[in-house]
């Protein structure tokens, strides 16, 4: 029997069954579904994109896979050359990992054992959001702060080594003032975060952060699983804010198989380089560096640079924000638009429930969560495909 995710298993409905997938649709027995949510964030170009494909195509007819334990490959060296070269400032060195949550995993190992391979082991807390997720394994948990999903954790009771503040300029002071010696990083889902509720906040705070860490000595590390490859209107909010560490996931193969990467800037990795093999950063995942995975995040990564994806990103931001201009209904706490995402917040998480049945009718696959109604679209959408996805949402308010 399978398991779902976020589900009680005794009362879930039946999920749809996809029998086939292209473009932006999803493909059922019955319907044929704009994919809203595309994939939890993830396909970013669409599905069975025939140059995405031929990438899996052509590396699976060599070998799909070889443990990076004393063995690399042509596609690992490719994929990690391209990410140097096209991340900003020093991010050079990439750690890769299966998922997103492991990615994160690595990076808060990499801080914490950072500062004690420098000597410095008083620095054990990390400074995070309210309202932050960084995942469901168990470190990304106590850095999170979303009872939804991390309530399990109550069974230790409340963390000694995780902070967590608002995304105010007066909070991020006052912690650094309080807690510096005691802080290995600052751990933030930059400018919108996700799974806590689409929350969006101003790049000042980031900017604030950056001086604050570097005034202390405190690695700053951006998240950007879900923010990365363009959703917040920006390639990377690291291109605007220079992280000290930075993990990418998600749209790192287009979401045609799982894999991540965390990538240190040179400061950090030299601190790990040493003829003390304590020193050194004991993880590996089984699947780190996949070389189908690497394959498709190369060419995913070329086709996000040969198709213009931020003048398209720039698009779907301005078509959705003249669709949903002047829309209110007294059942909605705030709109929320930024980049490739938009959420509409619901005062009562109530109001949205039979949404999800209620747009399938209408030809759009959608997924809310909490109190939040919202689209994350491909980007290859088109402009009467994306109206079709918010006419669906405004729909369900003019009832």
């Amino acid at each position: 029997m399978i398991w779902y995710p976020y589900q009680q298993m005794k009362t879930m409905p039946p999920p749809f069954n996809v029998v086939d997938a292209e473009g932006i649709y999803l493909y059922t027995e019955d319907n044929k579904l704009i994919d809203s949510v595309s994939s939890w964030w993830s396909v970013i170009h669409g599905y069975k994109h025939p140059a995405l494909n031929e990438a899996i195509i052509s590396q699976v007819q060599k070998f799909s896979h070889v443990m990076l334990g004393g063995l690399t490959h042509e596609p690992l060296q490719k994929l990690s050359d391209k990410l140097q070269a096209w991340l900003p400032g020093d991010l050079d060195y990439c750690f890769f990992s299966d998922s997103g949550s492991v990615a994160v995993e690595v990076a808060l190992k990499m801080a914490l054992q950072y500062y004690i391979n420098r000597g410095e082991t008083k620095r054990t807390k990390i400074l995070a959001l309210e309202h932050a997720y960084h995942g469901d394994t168990f470190k990304t948990m106590e850095a999170g702060d979303d009872e939804d999903y991390h309530f399990v954790l109550n069974a230790y009771g409340p963390s000694p080594h995780v902070i967590h503040i608002p995304t105010e300029i007066t909070a991020l002071e006052a912690a650094f003032a309080q807690y510096h010696e005691q802080l290995n990083c600052f751990l933030v889902e930059p400018l919108l975060q996700g799974a806590g509720g689409m929350r969006m906040y101003d790049l000042a705070f980031l900017e604030r952060a950056r001086a604050l860490c570097d005034a202390y000595g405190v690695l700053l590390i951006f998240d950007e699983v879900a923010t990365g490859f363009g959703r917040t209107g920006n390639r990377f909010v690291a291109d605007r804010v220079l992280p000290d560490i930075l993990v990418l996931g998600k749209a790192l193969t287009g979401g045609y198989i799982g894999h991540a990467v965390t990538v240190a800037r040179k400061k950090v990795y030299d601190v790990f380089y040493s003829d003390d093999p304590t020193h050194a950063l004991m993880h590996g995942p089984t699947f780190m560096g996949n070389a189908l995975a690497c394959s498709v995040a190369l060419r995913s990564i070329e086709l996000f640079d040969e198709g213009d994806y931020l003048t398209r990103i720039a698009r779907i931001e301005s078509i959705t924000r003249r669709e949903l201009l002047g829309f209110t209904d007294p059942r909605i706490r705030e709109i929320r638009i930024m980049g490739g995402c938009v959420c509409i917040e619901a005062k009562d998480a109530a109001t949205l429930r039979g949404y999800q049945q209620f747009a399938y009718e209408r030809g759009v696959f959608s997924r809310p969560f909490l109190n939040c109604l919202y689209a994350m679209v491909p980007y290859i959408i088109t402009e009467s495909e994306l109206i079709q996805v918010i006419d669906t949402m405004k729909a369900w308010f003019a009832q």
